[in-house]
């Protein structure tokens, strides 16, 4: 199964050699201020197997946002099942390292997904689900063709965090 590419980006499945990457992104306080914390390596490693076991269970999870013109791992972006207060989602989630911040890369990649999860997987709709003081995740949501749908509260890290849900069904934009 070919997983998404754009003009600057190849997605593909992380694995244990990314794990310097992924401490650049979950390990960096301000690039994780919506957690409210920066991952321990703990953390980290288990970030990685989560997505591992996503791909074995579904087909699909976070994948490494890697650059075209040098094979660098900037970030990572894909598809997961999101708890929401009504049962479960297929959402596009994105993160990527701070200095590659404001280029675009986030966008173009959640794109991509967007494509991925109707062409390929044949969903009706996909969301995502950004804390409401994530301004610039907000606005990739809405580039994306994303609109509000609602608002819940998470509780994690011993707060609780008012998010948005956004979504785009398929054929909307």
């Amino acid at each position: 199964m070919n997983l998404p590419e754009t003009e600057r980006l190849i997605l593909r499945k992380m694995d244990e050699n990314d794990l310097p990457a992924l401490r650049l992104i979950l390990q960096d306080e301000k690039a994780m201020y919506a957690y409210e914390h920066a991952f321990s390596e703990e953390e980290t490693v288990q970030w990685l197997n989560r997505q591992l076991e996503r791909y074995e269970k579904y087909g699909f999870g976070l994948w490494a946002a890697v650059l075209k013109a040098n094979g660098e791992m900037i970030g990572q972006c894909g598809l997961t099942m999101q708890a929401v207060p009504n049962g479960e989602v297929l959402e596009i989630g994105y993160l990527f390292q701070r200095v590659f911040w404001h280029k675009g890369y986030a966008t173009e990649a959640a794109r991509a997904c967007k494509a991925y999860a109707f062409d390929v997987l044949n969903a009706d709709e996909v969301f995502s689900i950004v804390r409401d003081t994530n301004y610039a995740s907000q606005n990739v949501a809405r580039r994306n063709g994303m609109r509000e749908r609602g608002r819940f509260i998470k509780h994690y890290w011993g707060v609780d965090m008012p998010h948005i849900l956004f979504s785009v069904k398929k054929g909307e934009g």
